[in-house]
């Protein structure tokens, strides 16, 4: 079974966890560490055989055009990540279609590769956004990865399908969600970030066995490159539950990647986008 493997660029000052500590309007004076990051993740990929898609910022490629190149070079896929990490609740519609116009331009012209993949800031497509689908559909998006089917208290859309669907009548756009783990009524996020790091490793090959095995499934796995970086700055004032989230285990990540990596068979998303496409069904159906 094809795994999605999947890389959120953004750097360690960008993340939802601080939005309310680090102010938007100071980002240009912290430190980019993301380049240097991307760099290890993209060696980590190379020694372990696997190719993956990075959902990339605008705002970053517009200052590291270099790392953007080496992830098409080095035959990953490149996709969109909206400009700087709004959430896709906060725009309007049409803020949300300039959002998308802007990145893909950018990343267009610093990777040299056109852009038909899209993973929204935090998983922020949900049930307060039903237009969002129906913009990326508008931009010929042939893919998003943009759902959380769970309950979370930063994002989450519980009544979405677990699996791939066509959530636009009359579209080709797949909307590919975040990997969750059923037991009975009970739904687990199961498909990497934060609980990856904190949670024991046993219990990520337990979710993506049982994704792959019964319910014959890809599982959709994501990170950031921060994540592999225990050298970072910390980020005092944030709120504790924050910290322990951000922090946890960085040291641990990249052995659990290589591991994780050698368990499973891993590819980009626009490949798990072409093979679920043959199978998926509209939402409701």
């Amino acid at each position: 079974m094809l795994n999605g493997l999947s890389v959120d660029v953004e750097d360690w000052f960008q993340v939802g966890a601080f939005e309310n500590t680090i102010d938007r309007a100071d980002w240009d004076g912290m430190a980019l560490r993301v380049a240097d990051n991307v760099g290890f993740v993209l060696d980590l990929f190379d020694a372990c055989e696997v190719k993956a898609t990075f959902f990339t910022l605008g705002w970053v490629a517009e200052r590291e055009p270099g790392a953007i190149r080496a992830i098409v070079e080095r035959g990953h896929e490149l996709a969109s990540h909206g400009y700087d990490h709004a959430r896709v609740f906060t725009m309007t519609r049409e803020q949300f279609a300039a959002d998308l116009a802007k990145t893909r331009a950018i990343l267009e012209d610093a990777g040299g590769a056109p852009i038909s993949g899209y993973r929204a800031p935090s998983f922020s497509i949900d049930a307060r956004t039903p237009w969002a689908h129906e913009v990326l559909a508008e931009q010929g998006y042939r893919y998003s990865s943009s759902v959380a089917p769970i309950v979370h208290d930063h994002y989450g859309w519980r009544e979405a399908p677990r699996f791939a669907f066509r959530p636009v009548d009359g579209s080709e756009l797949v909307e590919i969600p975040v990997t969750t783990a059923q037991i009975g009524e009970r739904r687990l996020a199961a498909g990497g970030g934060g609980f990856f790091r904190v949670l024991p490793y046993a219990f990520s090959n337990w979710a993506i066995q049982r994704v792959n095995q019964r319910d014959e499934r890809p599982a959709i796995f994501y990170f950031h490159p921060w994540e592999i970086d225990p050298e970072q700055p910390r980020v005092e004032g944030a709120p504790l539950r924050s910290r322990v989230r951000h922090y946890t285990n960085l040291s641990k990540m990249a052995g659990k990647l290589r591991k994780l990596a050698g368990d499973f068979s891993w590819g980009r998303m626009d490949e798990i986008a072409r093979i679920e496409a043959q199978r998926c069904v509209p939402f409701g159906s």
